[in-house]
């Protein structure tokens, strides 16, 4: 098992550089509950149940301090600790540990615009601002030493999208086989059948999946109550599954089919849409990559969006084009929005995204094409290979 990022000398030290660089005067973690992932994952914690403070100064030493009654779950810090067991003992201490320090970085975003930045609670923040000390957002960390994809999780993450991609499709023809035979599935029976795929296939580890025939999908985020509808002929059928190698990096992506031999102008007008402001995004990405500019998350937000917006389905593109993959499906790092947050962070080689434009007209249709970004150093690199230019279309008249 690899050691945590910020339980190594290397990593402390790395951070360090940065902290003096983005004239901070330290990065204070703070952990309760498992309630911050960056945390947990940057200090390689197992159960704990009282509240914890790291802070990483920008000189010195290290120091966490933590509840008196949790060292098991600690003794793996190689570094200074501190420990408190009341409430005053606990303030006093906090303000000892952040004193002589004006601005420190935390996970904390001004407005609460992106949530997935937003772990410290008032209460908390608002001890430590009583010190004088001016609390910062650890964004620009966070991408830089949470969400930075190492090589071996970048490999897992390529190998689980041809997994995700062969299920998917066979999923479909599972959908048209069973109308072949007479015996029509279901949203929920297939749906079922997906994540024992994806399991069966290694990918046991934040595996779900999304299947939503026609007006249903016009809800992003369907879930069927039982078995759901009935996929039949003519049907339109989106299908978003996912899935990762245990403690590893996930693939997500979305897929639409027609249970016919055509797709009617209305589709195809929608489809069409979707599927340009995608391209249009990862034409903006390599742009970008080849002129060396530095790129934000919510540009990208606004290049997609502009192009369904042209097509005079803006109103019904409802959510941010992209979110942060990192150990977590939806992940720490720069998110694709301009519209539910706006999210300044920038790209930086070694992240990864979802580019996954929809459009979703309540009652009539939902349609979305979803494909995955890792920013390499070179530019973007797409998965799947080969994603969908085209509907599939899986019955013959």
């Amino acid at each position: 098992m690899s050691i945590p990022f910020l339980c190594t000398r290397d990593g402390i030290e790395r951070v360090q550089v940065t902290l003096r660089e983005q004239g901070f005067g330290g990065w204070l973690l703070y952990e309760f509950h498992h309630n911050n992932p960056v945390s947990v994952a940057l200090l390689g914690l197992g159960k704990t149940s009282r509240r914890a403070f790291v802070l990483v100064p920008a000189e010195g030493e290290p120091v966490a301090m933590i509840h008196a009654i949790e060292a098991s779950s600690w003794r793996h810090w190689p570094f200074e600790r501190v420990s408190y067991s009341g409430w005053r003992d606990m303030e006093e201490k906090l303000g000892e540990l952040v004193q002589g320090h004006d601005r420190l970085a935390m996970e904390v975003s001004p407005g609460a615009a992106v949530p997935t930045l937003d772990y410290v609670p008032a209460g908390i923040a608002g001890l430590i601002l009583e010190h004088g000390v001016e609390i910062a957002s650890s964004g620009d960390l966070v991408s830089a030493f949470h969400s930075v994809l190492s090589e071996g999780q970048l490999n897992d993450h390529k190998r689980a999208s041809v997994i995700v991609k062969d299920v998917a499709r066979a999923a479909f023809e599972r959908a048209a086989d069973a109308l072949r035979s007479g015996n029509p599935t279901t949203e929920g029976a297939l749906s079922e059948w997906i994540v024992q795929e994806l399991q069966s296939q290694g990918l046991v580890d934040q595996v779900s999946c999304i299947v939503a025939i026609g007006p249903c999908a016009s809800d992003s985020h369907y879930a069927p109550i039982g078995d759901g509808e009935t996929i039949n002929r003519g049907d339109l059928l989106l299908i978003d599954l996912w899935g990762a190698f245990m403690g590893s990096v996930a693939a997500d992506q979305t897929w639409m089919g027609v249970m016919a031999s055509r797709v009617d102008a209305r589709t195809q007008e929608i489809w069409e849409a979707v599927r340009d402001a995608r391209d249009a995004a990862l034409e903006f990405l390599r742009r970008r990559a080849l002129a060396e500019k530095e790129v934000m998350g919510l540009e990208v937000d606004d290049v997609a969006r502009g192009v369904i917006e042209d097509r005079g389905f803006g109103e019904f593109f409802v959510h941010r084009t992209g979110h942060s993959i990192d150990i977590d499906l939806h992940g720490s790092g720069p998110n694709l929005d301009n519209l539910e947050s706006r999210d300044e962070r920038k790209l930086i080689p070694g992240l990864a995204f979802s580019v996954e434009p929809g459009i979703y007209i309540e009652n009539e249709i939902g349609v979305r094409s979803e494909v995955n970004v890792y920013w390499g150093e070179e530019g973007p690199e797409i998965t799947p290979e080969g994603y969908q230019n085209e509907i599939f279309k899986l019955l013959d008249d």
